[in-house]
């Protein structure tokens, strides 16, 4: 006889276990200390079976008899409710360990040999910064495009158009990877490219030579409103020109302060050879302000949080913005760390100063092979070392208001 519902809340539990029974195999266990279990008994194979549907009344009656329907339709279609229902819940535990997290570690572990360490930082800072937060806990099968999509919006919205191609990107290597190894069977990332903002950019946000006067002035006072160290490091990236990621990673046992020379290894560098900067007097003063701030470290520029990791790319990148370099401030144009490469390249280069020179300060690629093979004294290191004390003078002219600004003689074209 079926059970009704009143009948099943007012069932006592005895000192042993009671059954209750409806229909078709669906039974209800009643345990002594008054739980009660909804349980299907059903054959497969030959084989007396049971399987487990809940607890009432967390399960009602109704549901138990819906679940219970199920089952019948599977063991009707040759199916084993019971061993899909194992398989199920292990599929979850698995799904449970195989977090974006996990996934995004497993991947950064198998790819940062190939990279530089500084890459390498940037490549983790923007998952732990950007992604993580958002879909770091969740099981990476549950990832869907448009959990993707609204990391990249946030990301867009506070102007980092840049960093949300490259956070996309990321974790469409991830989704890749995972793929790759089994735990994906389709990349949510992969047709995500067009959901991207755009925006014309010249020379990456360089600032126009007619801003720098200001530019310089407000850095030199940011330290009023942020951090001393975040100003110096700004100002020795404007100073010597070099990528942020090279700069941000420098080690206090690359300079040599004596021989005026910041020494960048190999390992560091975007075209893996060692780059040689030449510091004017101007680089050497900032340095020694920087020595009793982190001398004591390896890092000269190290994280806040994290004193054997470098400052992010986004601390100095939301210091221009505070000075308001952002694109929304009136007068200002936009400004980002990298920026100011470009910026030096067009000033030198139309002071006259050998392209070839400025070419090697910038630590571009070599046109060719025989240019790459050429000695230490092919580096122009003696036109660079005129060339960035001109620099050095040349920046602290502007940032005085003063007009006389003369080209030195040494590396310029006749």
């Amino acid at each position: 006889m079926a059970l009704i519902d009143a009948q099943i809340r007012q069932a006592k539990p005895q000192d042993k276990d009671v059954w209750l029974t409806d229909e078709k195999g669906l039974r209800l266990l009643i345990k002594p200390n008054g739980s009660k279990y909804w349980r299907l008994k059903y054959r497969f194979l030959g084989k007396q079976k049971t399987l487990a549907l809940g607890v009432y009344p967390t399960i009602t009656l109704k549901e138990a008899r819906e679940a219970a329907g199920d089952a019948r339709r599977k063991l009707a279609g040759g199916v084993d409710p019971g061993q899909l229902k194992k398989r199920e819940k292990q599929q979850r535990l698995l799904d449970s360990d195989n977090t974006f997290a996990v996934l995004a570690w497993e991947w950064y572990q198998q790819q940062r040999g190939t990279w530089t360490a500084d890459h390498a930082a940037r490549v983790w800072g923007r998952l732990k910064d950007d992604v993580l937060p958002a879909l770091g806990e969740n099981p990476i099968i549950t990832i869907q495009p448009q959990d993707i999509i609204a990391v990249v919006r946030k990301i867009e919205q506070r102007g980092a158009l840049d960093v949300a191609s490259r956070v996309l990107q990321d974790i469409r290597r991830v989704c890749r990877y995972a793929v790759q190894t089994g735990r994906l069977t389709f990349n949510p990332a992969i047709d995500l490219t067009g959901v991207l903002k755009t925006r014309a950019s010249s020379h990456r946000d360089s600032l126009p030579k007619e801003e720098l006067p200001d530019f310089l002035r407000a850095l030199a006072a940011y330290h009023q409103r942020g951090r001393l160290l975040t100003q110096l490091a700004i100002q020795l990236l404007v100073l010597t020109f070099v990528r942020s990621g090279e700069l941000r990673g420098a080690r206090w046992e690359e300079f040599d302060l004596d021989d005026r020379l910041w020494r960048i290894p190999g390992a560091r560098m975007k075209m893996k050879t060692e780059h040689l900067v030449p510091l004017s007097l101007q680089s050497v003063a900032v340095i020694a302000q920087l020595q009793p701030i982190t001398g004591q470290y390896e890092l000269v520029f190290p994280s806040e949080r994290n004193r054997r990791e470098p400052m992010s790319d986004n601390t100095m990148r939301r210091a221009v913005f505070k000075l308001g370099y952002d694109g929304n401030t009136l007068g200002k144009s936009k400004a980002v760390p990298h920026g100011f490469r470009a910026t030096a390249s067009s000033i030198l280069n139309e002071t006259g100063f050998n392209p070839d020179a400025i070419e090697r300060q910038l630590a571009h690629m070599e046109r060719s092979g025989v240019r790459a093979a050429y000695t230490h004294h092919a580096r122009y290191l003696d036109e660079r070392r005129e060339m960035m004390q001109w620099w050095g003078n040349y920046l602290d002219q502007l940032r005085e208001g003063r007009s006389n600004v003369i080209p030195g003689k040494f590396g310029i074209r006749g």
